[in-house]
């Protein structure tokens, strides 16, 4: 089968990995030239996947409209934030587009699929999303991750192109909910980095994933998602992986704001920004159109757009009135 990967970070190289050990034809993209050339002539990804070898023999394609051409798959691992502008940047795609990355677009309130049906209409898309972190993955290291569409035939499909002895990939219908469980989990693992940066234990963090994960659900079945999802891989999974992780960018993201570093030293020091940070902008908006209450997200919303301490925003969740689990 002839795939196409949108994106060499780390995730999406990984990704690429993995679909070429199952023998399939794959041609990578991105928006950094310079990034396909040396992945291409160094068999390397240094940047995001240190010490993984890549293969040689895929090939590398600079211009969109050519690397998607007579694809059967597109598989899409680009910042939420440029998710439109990349999946605009073709037209009438009707085969499989598979989508990776975690996120709700803040204008329209779509998860990355809903971006995918507005724009390409005829496509069968999925979502594959899991407590899956890159390198670990890149390594070799078993992992369990869920492809989820509204099709089943099209979640078997991405299943079978996916799953290999140390990756195991398992089908859901859920689309929408295996979608928010990974974008909303970031804006948590945020929350869980600030405890870390504050010097907090273990116990906080586990409170902080209980409560996040009925936020998550909370927020999710009113947006009409399957309450049993959150409990799965792309819900509690997710959420457990990145907010314990020292490879999380999202808990490293929270951890140097707790550390007291200001939150523009953060960006502008972060070439790959944590989804979280524009996640919670939309999750907020997205909780208040749906009157859900997610006391977490509000409060690392406060942080991170209002400029609320991140001490004083710990103060805050806990002199909560106290009420019945």
């Amino acid at each position: 089968m002839k795939i196409t990967v949108l994106g060499v970070g780390a995730w999406g190289t990984t990704l690429a990995k993995i679909l070429h050990e199952g023998g399939h034809r794959l041609t990578l993209w991105a928006h950094n030239p310079e990034r396909l050339d040396a992945i291409k002539s160094a068999g390397r990804n240094d940047h995001y996947l240190p010490d993984v070898e890549l293969p040689s023999d895929w090939e590398v394609e600079k211009d969109l409209g050519k690397a998607v051409r007579r694809s059967d798959v597109i598989v899409v691992a680009v910042a939420s934030k440029a998710f439109r502008k990349v999946l605009s940047g073709f037209q009438g795609f009707g085969g499989t587009v598979v989508t990776c990355t975690k996120g709700i677009e803040f204008d329209s309130g779509h998860t990355m699929s809903g971006v995918v049906e507005s724009l390409h209409p005829d496509a069968s898309v999925a979502a594959l999303s899991g407590p899956t972190l890159a390198l670990e993955v890149a390594r070799g290291i078993p992992a369990a991750i869920v492809a989820a569409s509204a099709s089943t035939e099209t979640a078997d499909l991405v299943q079978g192109l996916f799953h290999r002895p140390s990756f195991r990939v398992y089908t859901s219908n859920d689309i929408l909910g295996v979608e928010l469980g990974g974008a909303l989990k970031n804006v948590i693992a945020i929350a869980a980095g600030v405890g870390d940066g504050l010097g907090f234990g273990d116990n906080t963090k586990a409170a902080l994933i209980t409560r996040g994960i009925v936020e998550i659900q909370r927020l999710g079945e009113a947006c009409g998602a399957d309450a049993e999802t959150f409990q799965g891989l792309s819900g509690i999974g997710d959420l457990t992986a990145t907010c314990f992780s020292r490879l999380s960018r999202n808990r490293n993201f929270g951890e140097r704001l707790g550390k007291g570093e200001q939150l523009t030293h953060i960006l502008l020091d972060t070439p790959n920004v944590a989804e979280g940070y524009p996640a919670a902008c939309s999750a907020r908006q997205l909780a208040q159109k749906k009157g859900v209450s997610t006391p977490i997200i509000n409060e690392v919303y406060s942080m991170l757009y209002d400029g609320k301490d991140p001490a004083e925003t710990v103060r805050s969740l806990l002199e909560r009135e106290s009420r019945p689990e």
